[in-house]
């Protein structure tokens, strides 16, 4: 009888050691289809090329690139695509609701009186005293301290009591009536009943009461996904995308599913940086199968800005209208670990300049951002107003006319001050939004529980940029223990700085631990906020350093002769001790759902400095209160106590660029990048846009990086609009010979799926 069950294992047969099976190129399923279709069309010999179609090249590809505001599609072979508003309108059962707007920019309390922000008792024309209890006061009084350090550097008057002499003006403002025959630009709107059962783009912004019609008008696309606060089904959703397409493919490029022209054509999809899994998925899938295109070909939005522009390295930033994206991009493929995602965009910039308007008494008294006439006079008003250069900013009259259904137009006038500045600095300084009010009613495309593939990714919940975005945020056991217990034995008690402005306190830099070398000295670039948001990882733990509340012009050199420099890099003063680094048990709210007892390095600071929102997990008059341990510890994607996307979704522009910048390498890489930044979407087209985020670049990598020079933003190609770029990038790729290997048809996807797609793209 035998002792064991163990089958000892045949020797090896050299033929199949020798064998050929998969080992080559042709027998790949990709090779295989290849070949049927030639075979289908007469081809015997791979190798004879095939005559070129009728037409241009790329008159047979579409390409679509989604965006929250508008999509915009069109022919590879023509010169601009179609913008079309990405809203649809259906009909739905009684009773209808009415359109909701959620506010995302903070508010002043109800009942509160106006906040003056008058100058300080010294007769200092730029400084800024807040005579209000308000936090949101609190906030603007910040950018407004901001703006007046930058003014002050260009040596621009400051106009006493403008708010009040600009409140007074559009108080007492009373609107002129156009008639219907002097307006040029009336809108058709429509007023009667229809039986469509679906309008889309324009023409669902042109329904006179879309309630009393009994249309629900909606968004499917926000921030890179689809909208899911508004559906409370992805498939729902989807369904509206696909009625968009379809209609726009019917009415406005004449390609019809009916006469089986669809199925000629091919796709170029144009997909966020940092994509969702399934939200990719969920396209790919309704394109192909669903509306039966031919093949499809997936291509990040950065990439494809790199084609539009005609470079091969550069600093993508792409400012929508929902959101704010970075990404690095290395001779044709972007770099996964220096994505970012900012939860901000132009949307945020016209909300914020209603509330600015709205405090000096705005003339237009009705108005309500729910209602998409209202919206667009508010949208009107932010491109022809905001700007980013200090010298624009004056006491000026504006004029803008309100069209409403049934009513005829109206011509009123405005005068503002440092509104039309103040509204686009909150990229710079996020602290008027509100980014977990923004959250509300947003739900995941996919179950956590639910993938196709057998390995969980990473890189689709958080990158390197992320994480070292959010390094003060995590838990100091993170971080090894020799090189925490390293760097909080060698803090400097204190050290030279710069008085801030406005009595507010300025930042220790965190020594760095170099291999046998010294400890860098603190650094001072001010005392803003933006100290907190300047991290590297475990390996390379360094800072701590605060940039200038707006006034960040390192690229203008120190005036030693008269001892001036721009506000940010001013000389040191050792006068005032700096605030340094402590070692303070956390509370349970301060990370996330709450921690364990872990020490964290924190900040101290006075009660005057006014924290972000992403620093206010950790509220000051909870640092001495004892650690909740009996609450539950939510564990999000990677292991981490907070969710790493969502918190560094809240960073200031320029500290997210240089950051995305710093996930790229090292000081090399750091400079490569920052002397190529392109800016491309709506909101670069603010005036003074490129040379704000410049100098604030400036300010923060050239005490960081060793020999940094001047950090070059790059212009989109001359008569190039920078909302197209991103969509004219992909067009040319789908005009190029080298798209035959990224094309992926109904049949693979049928029988891979996401694998097929995977093996089409290097991103994924």
């Amino acid at each position: 009888m035998r002792y064991t069950l163990f089958q000892v294992p045949l020797p090896l047969n050299p033929k199949h050691g020798a064998s050929h099976y998969l080992k080559s190129e042709n027998q790949t399923l990709w090779s295989r289809n290849a070949a049927r279709a030639a075979k289908a069309k007469g081809v015997v010999d791979e190798t004879v090329s095939v005559a070129p179609s009728e037409g241009r090249r790329g008159s047979k590809v579409i390409v679509v690139h989604p965006g929250s505001r508008f999509l915009r599609i069109g022919k590879a072979s023509d010169v601009t695509p179609l913008t079309i508003p990405s809203v649809v309108a259906r009909k739905h059962r009684p009773p209808v609701p009415a359109p909701q707007h959620v506010p995302g920019i903070a508010r002043q309390r109800e009942g509160m009186a106006r906040a003056t922000f008058a100058a300080s008792q010294n007769n200092d024309e730029y400084a800024v005293q807040v005579n209000s209890d308000d936090p949101y006061d609190s906030k603007v009084a910040a950018i407004l301290i901001s703006l007046r350090d930058r003014m002050r550097f260009y040596k621009l008057r400051v106009t006493q009591n403008a708010a009040s002499i600009a409140s007074t003006f559009n108080e007492q403002f009373i609107p002129e009536t156009i008639p219907e025959s002097n307006d040029p630009f009336r809108i058709d709107w429509i007023h009667g009943p229809t039986e469509e059962e679906y309008v889309v783009g324009e023409k669902a912004l042109r329904l006179a009461d879309p309630p009393g019609l009994g249309y629900v008008v909606k968004w499917p696309f926000y921030c890179g996904k689809l909208n899911t606060r508004d559906y409370s089904s992805i498939q729902l959703a989807l369904n509206d995308i696909e009625t968009l397409l379809r209609v726009t493919l019917k009415e406005r490029l004449g390609i019809d599913e009916r006469a089986i022209t669809v199925h000629d054509y091919s796709v170029v999809l144009v997909i966020p940086d940092f994509y969702d899994r399934s939200y990719v998925h969920a396209m790919v899938r309704m394109l192909l199968v669903s509306m039966g295109f031919k093949q499809l070909c997936a291509q990040q939005e950065s990439l494809a800005a790199t084609y539009g522009a005609g470079i091969s390295n550069a600093c993508v930033v792409d400012m929508g209208a929902t959101k704010t994206s970075i990404a690095c991009v290395d001779d044709g493929l972007v770099l996964s670990d220096t994505r970012m995602s900012l939860n901000m965009g132009g949307d945020d910039i016209t909300e914020f300049l209603y509330v600015l308007l709205h405090q000096i008494r705005f003339p237009y008294k009705d108005v309500n951002l729910a209602r998409s006439y209202d919206w667009n006079v508010l949208e009107d008003l932010k491109a022809r107003l905001c700007t980013l250069a200090e010298g624009d900013v004056a006491l000026n009259l504006y004029d803008f006319v309100v069209r409403r259904p049934g009513q005829p137009a109206e011509k009123y006038g405005l005068r503002a001050y440092d509104e039309i500045i103040l509204a686009p600095m909150c990229l710079f300084e996020p602290r008027v939004i509100e980014f977990d009010q923004k959250r509300q009613g947003m739900s995941s495309v996919s179950h956590p529980d639910v993938t196709e593939d057998i390995v969980e990714q990473s890189s689709d919940h958080f990158t390197q940029a992320m994480v070292i975005s959010t390094q003060h945020l995590l838990p100091a056991a993170v971080l090894p223990s020799a090189m925490l217990s390293k760097q909080l034995q060698s803090l400097p008690a204190s050290g030279p700085q710069t008085p801030g402005v406005g009595s507010q306190p300025t930042f220790a830099v965190s020594p760095q631990p170099a291999q046998g070398g010294p400890l860098p000295q603190p650094l001072n670039l001010g005392s803003s906020y933006k100290a907190e948001f300047i991290f590297v990882d475990a390996s390379n733990f360094v800072d701590v350093v605060s940039d200038a509340p707006g006034a960040d012009l390192a690229d203008a050199p120190i005036d030693e002769t008269r001892g001036e420099a721009p506000p940010g890099i001013t000389p040191a003063d050792s006068t005032t001790p700096v605030p340094t680094a402590s070692t303070t048990p956390v509370p349970a709210s301060a990370i996330g759902e709450g921690t364990a007892d872990v020490p964290m390095e924190i900040l101290d600071h006075e009660e005057g400095d006014i924290k972000p929102s992403i620093a206010d997990a950790l509220p000051i008059d909870a640092i001495d209160q004892p650690v909740q341990t009996s609450a539950p510890v939510q564990i999000y994607p990677g292991g981490y106590t907070i969710d790493v996307c969502f918190e560094a979704s809240k960073l200031p522009l320029d500290v997210a660029v240089f950051n995305s910048a710093r996930a790229a390498g090292g000081d090399e890489k750091i400079r490569k990048y920052l002397q190529a930044v392109l800016i491309i979407g709506g909101t670069a087209l603010v005036p003074g846009m490129a040379h704000a985020l410049e100098s604030r670049l400036q300010a923060i990598a050239t005490p960081l990086v060793p020999n940094m020079e001047k950090v070059q933003i790059i212009p989109p190609p001359k008569d190039v609009d920078p909302r197209v770029l991103a969509w004219k990038g992909a067009a040319v790729l789908g005009k190029m010979d080298g798209v035959a290997d990224l094309w992926i048809t109904a049949a693979d996807w049928d029988i891979l799926g996401m694998r097929g797609l995977k093996e089409r793209c290097f991103f994924l």
